[in-house]
């Protein structure tokens, strides 16, 4: 699971969904200027992982990455580029960011599963994988980010989302 510790950081401190962060590729980061460009999800159809578009066309959007996150990425993206040369191939520009051991795109239950296992093996309480981007909107707000700024960040259709499900934050 120590592999999963860039997805799991990266949803928390960017509040991004978990099918934004399962269809990422690396051609969507730009580890240099921090930031990830949200333009494809991975989501789960019945149980099959399909490739689609953001849910709303704010959903398309630059996402800002804190320093930490991007250098954890970057040792992931490293470790990648490492496995590749070992197999004989080399880490693609439309690969998807977030891969079992094998290097096969991250299903995204799969993801979940693994979260949870993760919590309980810590001994913390257990939250779902998609209350890492409420805890994110929620501290952001808490700590006096305006709402119009978390509503974007998030890829919210309008600030009255996410007025409605933050409000309990708000002073």
């Amino acid at each position: 699971t120590s592999l999963l510790y860039p997805l799991w950081l990266l949803l928390l401190t960017t509040g991004m969904r978990r099918g934004e962060a399962m269809g990422l590729r690396w051609q969507d980061l730009d580890l240099a200027a921090r930031t990830i460009s949200i333009s494809q999800t991975r989501v789960q159809l019945s149980y099959e992982a399909v490739v689609s578009t953001p849910k709303t066309q704010k959903g398309r959007r630059l996402v800002a990455l804190d320093p930490q996150t991007a250098a954890v990425l970057q040792g992931l993206r490293e470790r990648r580029e490492t496995e590749c040369r070992r197999k004989g191939t080399r880490l693609s520009p439309t690969d998807v960011v977030f891969t079992t051991d094998g290097g096969e795109p991250l299903h995204p239950e799969r993801a979940t599963r693994l979260f949870r296992a993760a919590a309980k093996r810590a001994g913390v309480p257990i939250i779902r994988l998609h209350d890492l981007r409420h805890t994110h909107a929620s501290l952001a707000i808490t700590a006096g980010v305006h709402p119009k700024v978390v509503s974007e960040r998030l890829g919210h259709a309008n600030i009255g989302i996410t007025l409605d499900t933050y409000s309990h934050c708000l002073p």
